[in-house]
């Protein structure tokens, strides 16, 4: 039996930073560029029992790793342990893998019923071009649309669409599929949906090692949304993988039956209030310089430390400057668009003042500015996220001669300025979050 999921990749559009508090929300678009991840049954021989799970990412260098697994006494939840398989080099380690295969079996583990075995198995994860800036090879299968990178994962340059929890996501969302009967999950439903995302919550925080904020999960799962953050102390109660009753705690988390207040998700997610004008698009341009974003976080979290009074003010302007856009999206009149845009880019450069950070950098908003007045059919644009240098996102018309007219902008303001690389990605805006694929789809080198 083989199981396919694709979960998207994110721009957060408006609520950089603000994001962070539960008192504001975020404007979070899901993109077309998706991670996939495929699960195949292993055959094993007759009389042999195998506890082995087996991750290869074909697209990359030396990006294969097995895992032994079993189950932990007390209700410790399943423990997963990478093995060394038959190479003499040390494999490297995945964090994001191996933590949400951990989580994602220990939830399993829960779930069906004690005389199942969880059988071996053999996942495949596959990228989308746009997540990398590195220039594809080749194909990895003469009848796949996906890119031979020809580098390691640690020499692939990221474009910021959220890999890591676009990868967490999928992973996680394919297990649950592979493993459980409709009845215990459904990945269509609103209940299936609401699972992934607890646990894809829970793993991809567990493996950065720190409770974020969540946008990015979010958007994975549910697609383009307006988004309200959780209270970080949901997951401060699952304790260490291991420990005793762990896997009750992590079912309990996940299923959102806990009879502690502070262990109930209270994160507030509107997926069906977004969306574009027809006939247009949100397009990303990749910026190849690279941005700090940790350290560009910490410097606007201490300026609204300092000073409470003014940063709150600022805050509560750019909230309602970030709805104002939120509705004029979707609405026909291209000038309240624009000036939207224009709004939420005027606060974000006040908060890059007052705060010391580069979040919309002269260089950005210039090519912003540029861009929207030489090319027609673009109306405005912003500097997504935690800002930087890396990328630029615009609302344009969704037709060849625009997307045409945009990159020879873009080839003609590189050869001008000679700082950097700006290319126009194939990733657009895009509604839908995690889903099911048929298996077929992805070619005979990876159907089985």
């Amino acid at each position: 039996m083989s199981t396919a999921v694709s979960a998207p990749g994110k721009v957060l559009l408006a609520g950089g930073y603000l994001v962070l508090d539960r008192t504001y929300t975020g404007l979070v678009f899901g993109l077309s560029a998706r991670i996939h991840v495929l699960v195949h049954d292993i055959a094993s021989s007759s009389g042999v029992e195998i506890s082995e799970i087996i991750v290869h990412s074909p697209q990359f260098q030396a990006a294969s790793w097995n895992y032994g697994y079993n189950l932990v006494k007390e209700r410790g939840g399943v423990h997963v342990t990478q093995l060394q398989g038959y190479s003499a080099e040390p494999s490297s380690r995945n964090p994001f893998v191996q933590t949400a295969l951990e989580y994602a079996l220990t939830y399993i583990s829960t779930v069906l019923p004690a005389s199942q075995k969880i059988e071996p198995t053999k996942l495949t994860i596959l990228a989308d071009d746009s997540y990398y800036s590195n220039p594809p090879q080749s194909t990895v299968t003469p009848d796949s649309r996906f890119s031979d990178f020809n580098v390691t994962l640690k020499q692939a340059h990221k474009t910021g669409l959220g890999s890591s929890a676009a990868l967490v996501t999928a992973f996680t969302g394919a297990l649950l599929s592979h493993y459980l009967p409709r009845s215990s999950f459904d990945l269509a439903s609103t209940e299936g949906k609401n699972i992934l995302h607890n646990l894809a919550q829970a793993a991809h925080c567990a493996a950065q090692g720190k409770v974020g904020s969540g946008f990015d999960v979010a958007a994975a799962v549910y697609g383009t949304c307006i988004y309200r953050r959780f209270s970080p102390s949901i997951l401060s109660s699952l304790g260490e993988p291991g420990s005793k009753d762990f896997a009750s705690r992590v079912k309990s988390v996940v299923d959102n039956t806990s009879t502690m207040k502070h262990e109930n998700w209270d994160t507030e997610i509107s997926s069906n209030s977004v969306s574009v004008s027809k006939g247009y698009a949100l397009v990303m341009c990749d910026v190849d310089c690279g941005s700090e974003t940790v350290g560009m976080v910490k410097k606007v979290l201490e300026w609204r430390k300092n000073d409470p009074d003014g940063s709150k003010k600022l805050w509560d302007a750019l909230q309602i400057s970030n709805e104002s856009l939120a509705s004029a999206l979707s609405s026909e009149n291209k000038e309240d668009v624009t000036s939207a845009f224009s709004a939420v880019r005027e606060k974000i450069r006040e908060m890059g003042t007052a705060s010391g950070v580069p979040i919309e950098p002269a260089e950005q908003t210039e090519l912003i500015d540029a861009v929207t007045a030489a090319v027609p059919g673009v109306l405005g644009g912003v500097v997504p996220g935690a800002g930087g240098y890396d990328a630029i996102v615009l609302l344009a018309q969704d037709d060849e001669a625009t997307v045409g007219n945009i990159n020879n902008f873009l080839k003609k303001w590189m050869a001008e300025h000679q700082n950097g690389v700006v290319k126009l990605l194939e990733a657009k805006g895009e509604l839908e979050g995690a889903r099911l694929e048929d298996v077929k789809v992805y070619g005979k080198g990876f159907a089985s």
